[in-house]
């Protein structure tokens, strides 16, 4: 009975993600004139077209994973090549909302138990998930995180945990105001301004070379996501998968003249700092506990 549970999260993750493609692409043209001269759409509306010869694409065409590979990759009216970042994009947001649901859900048991608040806090980790793959592939492409897409998720994840706050101290139901209720919502604003600081330090030190601002604002919306202590394991992940990156970069350029030049165009940060928030708010108690238990403090 559980393969069926993982299935349907599966197939949820794909058409998320066929829908996240859409956003990507439209993310990009929102701002160009002939865009809206000819779609008269805006980024969040409308139906999807191909990119090469702007024909309105049917139900066939949109099909996840499926489409792409029935039609070989290409448009099926103008016969462009479809890029590979559609299936891409599909099954890693498919996989990783199973992760998360695995996440939530490690015992077949706990099934059998599930509630609402549950239920509410695996969507939301679902829509964390699709704001974070949006903001990899787009700043992984064009160099930039789109603040329509990081400004309303700042809001909407500190909107959740001040609710979240809420009713886990029954503060709704009983009025109480005592400080100590007030604890875990101010571990994650508390992470969430420390991320910034340290991302804006850099951003200052450096003079936007290092670090770009919207790395900073990026940093409060994973401060608020992970909270302390996953956000420094999340912040220590990502700065460990970027040297790697790095080093590896550094290893196979043919010009160290121009390294300075090549590293800053080919490695925008916020993909690693994807990563490191994926590997922190999937795995990160269990990397906690084992670091713990290494250490001798357990």
């Amino acid at each position: 009975m559980v393969f069926v549970y993982y299935f349907f999260v599966f197939l949820f993750g794909l058409i998320i993600g066929s829908f996240l493609n859409c956003l990507i692409y439209r993310l990009e043209l929102s701002n160009s004139a002939h865009y809206k001269k000819w779609a008269g759409l805006s980024w969040l509306n409308g139906r999807s077209y191909c990119p090469h010869c702007k024909h309105k694409l049917t139900w066939q065409d949109l099909i996840p994973i499926f489409s792409y590979f029935v039609l070989r990759s290409k448009c099926r009216y103008c016969q462009k090549k479809i890029s590979i970042q559609y299936p891409l994009v599909e099954i890693s947001t498919a996989l990783v909302f199973l992760l998360i649901f695995n996440y939530q859900f490690p015992i077949i048991n706990e099934l059998s138990i599930l509630n609402s608040q549950t239920f509410i806090n695996l969507f939301f980790l679902f829509y964390v998930s699709s704001v974070l793959i949006i903001i990899f592939v787009y700043d992984l492409k064009y160099y930039l995180i789109p603040d329509k897409i990081l400004l309303p998720a700042i809001i909407i994840v500190f909107i959740y945990r001040l609710f979240e706050n809420l009713i886990n101290w029954n503060l709704i139901e009983n009025w109480s105001l005592k400080i100590d209720n007030f604890v875990p919502l101010v571990n994650y604003l508390v992470s969430a301004s420390a991320a910034f600081l340290f991302f804006w330090l850099i951003y200052l030190i450096s003079k936007g070379q290092w670090m770009g601002f919207g790395d900073c604002k990026l940093a409060i919306l994973l401060g608020l996501v992970l909270g302390f202590p996953k956000i420094l394991l999340g912040l220590f992940l990502s700065f460990l998968f970027g040297a790697i990156i790095g080093v590896w970069l550094i290893l196979l350029n043919p010009s160290p003249g121009h390294l300075k030049t090549e590293l800053k165009n080919q490695i925008p940060f916020a993909p690693f700092l994807v990563i490191g928030t994926f590997a922190a708010m999937i795995w990160g108690q269990n990397i906690i506990n084992w670091y713990v238990r290494l250490i001798g403090l357990a």
